[in-house]
């Protein structure tokens, strides 16, 4: 049994069996709370306080390592991407897997850098049948439909994750009280959505129709050509820039660089239609894509990140949307749920 998580009113609601609630206003605080001194802790020393309980650990079965050639000074240049939790795009991710297994990225390189946009790896060849490197055996054709979870599936894992955290019940949660803001802080009104939340320290949207996770800052997606294709995985992206939020549900999102996204953000920009490198020189080899648990043991990377359902994790994100530290003068009194990371770290033990 895991260790008790404190948990978000939002996600409390969702537990509590309502059709659609991403999202609802939280409870009136009790009475006798009074408001967090003045002045306030900044994101980063809530961040830092967090007790150990409210960190969970990235399991190295989720984790691939993507090795890319030195920089030009010698430097070895490591990224590391998070693969996303069911029951968001299983399909693809099963194709990762397959791909990764297979060592199938050896070899491929980076091919496009966009400006404030993305940075895409694969097969250079991938458009010439003729030269394109084979795919292993086993991927599957995803359907469009797997870009978008249905309500009835996400309300399921979400039961799930409750009760493999604990045994004490979605509602033995206290309220969220943090300075007198009593919804989450990532509530207000969306272009994109009807509902916003966390789940398991992803950033998801849902409407009527159902829950998707959303293009934030380093977020990884799989290329595709026009509809009806969806990709198959081989070729994947990072975004880079401004939140792509106009992707959602169109592409599928598949994970996140959590560790060496300087490798890529900083790649020089490709001059061809799109970002793409139109020399081949221009590239960056990619040397191997390996899951971390194909790693010895002492070399794996070891992180973990904020829960989202964690008290910590909600007043972080209070904190983000109403800076009340030292250098803030006017607080902004919400923000865009890309503007919340998840904060992830080492673990140093």
């Amino acid at each position: 049994m895991k260790p008790f998580r404190f948990r978000s009113t939002a996600l409390r609601a969702v537990a509590a069996l309502a059709p659609l609630a991403l999202l609802t206003a939280a409870a009136p605080p009790p009475a006798n709370v009074s408001p967090s001194p003045s002045p306030s802790p900044s994101p980063g020393q809530i961040v830092e306080e967090a007790p150990p309980a409210h960190w969970t650990a990235i399991a190295a079965s989720d984790l691939l390592v993507m090795e890319l050639a030195p920089d030009a000074a010698g430097k070895p240049r490591r990224v590391l991407i998070q693969l996303m939790p069911a029951p968001f795009s299983t399909g693809w991710i099963g194709n990762i897997r397959k791909l990764a297994a297979a060592k199938w990225w050896d070899g491929t390189a980076i091919v496009r850098v966009q400006d404030n946009y993305v940075v895409q790896w694969g097969d250079p060849d991938a458009e010439d049948e003729a030269s394109a490197k084979p795919l292993p055996g086993g991927i599957a054709r995803v359907p469009e439909s797997g870009y978008v979870v249905g309500l009835d599936a996400f309300d399921a894992a979400v039961k799930e994750w409750f009760s493999a955290d604990d045994s004490a019940g979605a509602a033995a949660a206290p309220a969220v009280v943090v300075a007198n803001d009593y919804r989450a802080p990532w509530a207000g009104p969306d272009i994109y959505a009807k509902t916003l939340d966390f789940f398991r320290g992803w950033p998801v949207a849902g409407n009527d129709d159902g829950v998707w996770p959303v293009h934030c800052y380093g977020m990884v997606g799989v290329g595709r050509n026009l509809s009806p294709d969806t990709g198959s995985g081989a070729e994947l992206y990072t975004v880079i820039g401004h939140a792509p939020r106009h992707l959602d549900r169109n592409i599928a999102l598949v994970g996140r660089v959590v560790e060496g996204i300087e490798h890529l953000s900083s790649l020089p920009r490709g001059t061809g239609e799109l970002g793409f490198y139109e020399m081949a020189s221009e590239r960056t080899v990619i040397r191997s894509v390996r899951p971390a648990s194909d790693l010895p043991e002492a070399e794996r990377p070891k992180l973990e990140y904020l829960e989202s359902s964690s008290e910590s994790f909600i007043r972080y994100a209070v904190a983000r949307a109403n800076r009340k530290d030292a250098f803030f003068n006017i607080p902004a009194g919400g923000t865009d749920i890309c503007n919340i990371p998840v904060p992830i770290r080492k673990i140093t033990q």
